[in-house]
């Protein structure tokens, strides 16, 4: 846009003490081909006034000495100058400010903070009207009660109707800008909230993997402290065992020219000790499987369907009583589990028919039940059955069961009533127990 130039080419004055300010104003001005005189306060600005008579005036009304408004009165009130058109330049915070504008004969208002659009325009209205003054358009006194106290406007109806229109284009651009920043202020925090939301998620999904990685940390560390005691276990027997066969040998061999049918039974009994010793070879191997893969997270109704494949009902039957959506969180091994506690029922439980496997959950207490109506376990043999090469068949079976529930805190009881059947209770944890509702 192109300033209207004079063809006296006088200046336009700046009245600013900020020279930041002032400098801005002159390189604004000056790119539109206006010549700028600055001042720094109302008393020079007045003898500048009078020395070079600018086109119009710019003032800041926050000035030390003299502001702005009392510089505009003064400049008014004398007849000689009163002519020059004399713009505000103020950051308009009450409209207490309108009315002293109008009050001190101010022609116009240019609110900070200012675009060089405004300025611009501002100016060429002024500039415009003095071209084409309208005669008729006297000042006349309008007295004006506002916030308690009386105001004298003698202000021109050009000059105040452009005023508040100044003032109303300001309201209007505040207001707009205020809308735009509400509305990104609204997508911002729409964004933030999913932000937000995405990083709950994000920390509930750590929060569960780290739980899971701990989980599966401890059973690591726990499978290798019990490999080591089996180790030091399976070692010492397996000496044991290796000892007792080498002692009926070296019998055998002594008795077997001149008492060759005691010798046949040292033989015998040499035999026996070699088929433990196979067994505890075969234990050994089963029991350094524990703990080898990670826990995981195992659909129990199928563990009970799958684990038949290991052992033989014959005439007995099964009630997987299991919800189909329970999941337990143990060692890969915990197959091997239900596979013993149907073989020890089938094999040791007398006249059993059935066995009912089911999960019970009372209060705080989640548990999976093994109960038959066999002959039961005796009362001083609970505690027992589950101890290393305890009770028939060398009791490998429950000992292995234990240990591969334990490797994620999973805890087993034998609590049956001895002669109505074995009862065997599979104590979970909170963080071991599930329903997966995707089943």
């Amino acid at each position: 846009m192109t300033g209207i130039t004079q063809p006296n080419s006088a200046p336009i004055l700046i009245v600013e003490d900020n020279r930041t300010q002032a400098e801005y104003l002159r390189y604004i001005l000056e790119k539109e081909g206006y010549s700028v005189v600055i001042t720094s306060n109302g008393h020079e600005a007045i003898s500048t006034v009078r020395k070079t008579r600018p086109l119009l005036i710019l003032t800041d009304i926050m000035m030390p000495e003299m502001d702005g408004y009392e510089l505009c009165s003064f400049l008014k009130n004398d007849p000689d100058i009163a002519d020059i058109p004399v713009i505000l330049v103020t950051h308009l915070f009450n409209p207490v400010d309108v009315i002293k504008g109008l009050e001190s004969g101010a022609d116009n208002f240019i609110i900070k903070p200012y675009t060089p659009e405004i300025i611009h325009t501002r100016i060429n209205s002024i500039l415009k009207a003095e071209n084409k003054p309208n005669p008729n358009d006297k000042p006349t006194p309008l007295h004006v009660v506002f916030s308690d106290r009386s105001h004298v406007i003698r202000a021109t109806r050009l000059q105040i109707i452009n005023i508040l229109l100044s003032t109303y284009e300001v309201a209007i651009k505040n207001n707009s800008d205020l809308q735009i920043a509400q509305e990104k202020l609204h997508y911002l925090n729409d964004q933030m909230q999913k932000t937000l939301s995405e990083l709950k998620k994000s920390n509930d999904d750590l929060s569960v993997e780290n739980h899971e990685r701990k989980m599966v940390e401890t059973a690591l560390e726990a499978a290798n402290n019990k490999l080591q005691l089996m180790a030091s276990i399976t070692r010492h027997d397996l000496l044991n065992q290796l000892n007792s066969l080498q002692g009926y040998l070296e019998l055998a061999t002594l008795d077997r020219n001149e008492n060759p049918e005691l010798a046949w039974t040292y033989i015998d009994k040499a035999h026996v000790i070699l088929q433990q010793t196979v067994s505890t070879v075969k234990f050994t191997k089963e029991y350094q499987e524990i703990g080898i893969k990670s826990p995981v997270w195992q659909n129990c109704k199928r563990l009970v369907s799958k684990s038949l494949q290991h052992t033989s009902l014959h005439h007995v039957s099964l009630i997987n009583a299991i919800p189909d959506s329970l999941e337990i969180y143990a060692d890969p091994l915990i197959e091997k589990v239900f596979s013993n506690l149907i073989e020890n029922a089938v094999r040791y439980g007398g006249k059993i028919t059935r066995i009912l496997i089911d999960y019970e959950e009372l209060s705080d207490l989640k548990r999976i039940i093994c109960e038959d109506d066999g002959s039961g376990v005796p009362e001083e043999e609970k505690a027992m059955i589950f101890h290393y090469q305890y009770g028939k068949n060398t009791g490998q079976g429950l000992f292995l069961s234990q240990e591969i529930l334990s490797i994620t805190g999973i805890s087993i009881f034998e609590t049956g009533i001895p002669g109505k059947g074995a009862r065997f209770e599979i104590i979970c944890p909170d963080n071991t127990i599930r329903f997966d509702d995707t089943t």
